[in-house]
């Protein structure tokens, strides 16, 4: 059972297969059953043409079809591949988390078990980590997305900013120092790439092909996209309450002026002008009303988080770890 884990500590040992020139791909799945095989042996031969010594980490997210008797079979005929099975589906970002504190390579690669980033990219992240960066970001060209996917991932990236263009993109490279810092952050709701951007020093963001998903469909529905777009703006901006502050106060000013020309038109033409009003001072106030219930739901997705985060429960539970030698 894991308990808020952190991300690898640079004196851990060293696993064969790996170590301070190797890599390590993290992959989560999720009821990935007819992709898997084709899967395992892109990513293996993307990695061997890499010269390096490399691992693979797959997190299984509670699925529910034969992922996890195909991973664990991988396992166990491929000493470099090991399998974090999760108890129940905790979501892509926990299944990412625990797959980076689980790797022991000094270079770490996430990507997606859907095919849709090919895994023949990931010499071209090697290739620019070994120029000194320690994130190298992706930009997907000619994405084969739905339009709400798209849309939804322009949202995020203005959210986010930051130099990058397209942070929905899974494959990326992180440096070992980036994943121990992302390892150390506690908080429940958060966004790894926007994390690993915040403790690196040098980022790029470099252009990968996209493909169409051949097989399966995706797990990423519009609930889990708006639950991201939450996650981004109560984790890493304080922006909506300070919006709340400036629009309070210029309701305020906006208020006292119009009291002051009701007063003045009052006195100037009689009490009788002023009942003409009443239905305009309605849908003001209606309005009023209707923007004070969406503050707040703003207030209250903030303080739902600070509750979440005050519980201190896990980010996820580890059920057993396949491929990991006894010590």
């Amino acid at each position: 059972m894991s308990s808020r884990p952190s991300g690898g500590s640079p004196d851990a040992p060293v696993a064969s297969g790996t170590g301070a020139q190797g890599i390590s791909a993290v992959i989560p799945v999720f009821n990935e059953e007819p992709n898997l095989r084709e899967l395992h042996a892109r990513v293996a031969k993307a990695l061997d043409a890499t010269s390096r010594p490399w691992e693979i980490v797959y997190v299984d997210d509670g699925s529910s079809d034969r992922s996890l008797e195909i991973l664990a079979g991988l396992a166990a005929s491929d000493g470099r591949v090991r399998v974090v099975e999760f108890n129940r589906n905790y979501g892509q970002h926990a299944a990412v988390f625990a797959g980076l504190a689980a790797t022991k390579g000094e270079i770490v690669v996430t990507l997606d078990a859907d095919l849709q980033n090919p895994p023949e990219e990931i010499p071209r992240l090697v290739s620019k980590m070994e120029e000194g960066f320690d994130v190298v970001g992706t930009r997907r060209k000619k994405r084969k997305d739905p339009l709400f996917r798209r849309l939804a991932s322009r949202a995020v990236n203005r959210i986010t900013g930051g130099g990058m263009s397209d942070y929905g993109c899974m494959l990326r490279a992180y440096r070992r120092n980036v994943v121990d810092q992302i390892g150390q952050c506690r908080e429940l709701s958060s966004f790894i790439p926007v994390l690993a951007n915040m403790y690196a020093k040098k980022v790029v963001e470099i252009e990968v092909d996209h493909a169409e998903r051949s097989r399966g469909n995706s797990k990423y529905g519009l609930r889990q996209l708006i639950n991201l777009q939450f996650d981004l703006v109560t984790g890493f901006s304080l922006l909506p309450l300070k919006l709340m502050t400036w629009f309070g106060a210029l309701v305020a000013v906006a208020a006292f002026g119009l009291g002051l020309f009701l007063l003045a038109m009052r006195i100037l033409k009689g009490s009788e002008w002023a009942q003409f009003g009443v239905f305009t001072l309605f849908a003001v106030l209606f309005l009023m009303v209707g923007l004070m219930f969406v503050g707040m739901g703003i207030l209250g997705e903030y303080i739902g988080r600070i509750y979440g985060e005050v519980r201190e429960r896990p980010r996820y539970v580890i059920r057993k770890i396949h491929g990991e030698k006894a010590p």
